[in-house]
């Protein structure tokens, strides 16, 4: 693509990821608000991670049909991603902080943190050798914990018609597989780094 066709950073794929970052803040208000207490209001904070994380879907799928592939997109997507799962770690760590495995949970959060931001700084570290988008492993990572955080916000208690044990035990296997696959992308990230800097210094040097 040459800079005639190259598509403006002003376009709708990457307006909707950066509602996303600023939506990070919205949300966090609504999980925190009482104490993460409020019935009505977890389910609000469910309701506007489901809106958020729907927009991850459409500006990527609008960027690859529409050519609005952009560099700034392809850094700000997954911080965006991280910015947004990364507030519903920390606040249902908090939250949870008093439950019987509220250190566990903890735990958890900690190390997908570490995993996520170190990846991410990875990136602005190798991108004089050039731009490592997410690769296939990273969106089923995201998937995964989309929806085990999903069913962490979302109130056991308001179901009558399933056990809430079942529905903990759902979202604690769905958290486990997104743990495991966080963990092992994040080791395919670094040595994709590695080739990067090793072909670019190649190139560089013929």
């Amino acid at each position: 693509m040459d800079a005639a066709t190259t598509p403006s950073n002003l376009n709708i794929a990457n307006v909707l990821t950066v509602v996303r970052i600023v939506g990070v803040p919205f949300f966090g208000w609504l999980l925190l608000a009482d104490g993460g207490e409020s019935v009505g209001l977890r389910v609000a904070a469910w309701a506007a991670f489901v809106v958020l994380m729907i927009t991850d879907r459409i500006d990527g799928d609008l960027a690859r049909k529409y050519d609005l592939v952009t560099n700034f997109g392809k850094l700000a997507d997954p911080i965006a991603d991280k910015a947004l799962t990364g507030m519903a770690f920390v606040g249902l760590a908090i939250i949870f902080s008093d439950a019987e495995l509220g250190w566990l949970f903890w735990t958890v959060t900690i190390v997908v943190l570490v995993r996520e931001w170190g990846i991410t700084l990875m990136r602005f570290v190798v991108k004089k050798y050039g731009v490592m988008p997410a690769g296939q492993g990273g969106k089923i990572k995201t998937t995964l914990q989309a929806v085990a955080l999903g069913g962490y916000l979302l109130p056991f208690e308001i179901w009558d018609n399933v056990p809430s044990d079942v529905l903990r035990w759902i979202a604690h296997i769905l958290m486990a597989g997104a743990v495991a696959i966080t963990l092992s992308t994040g080791v395919q990230y670094v040595r994709d780094a590695i080739a990067l800097r090793r072909e670019s210094k190649a190139a560089a040097s013929s």
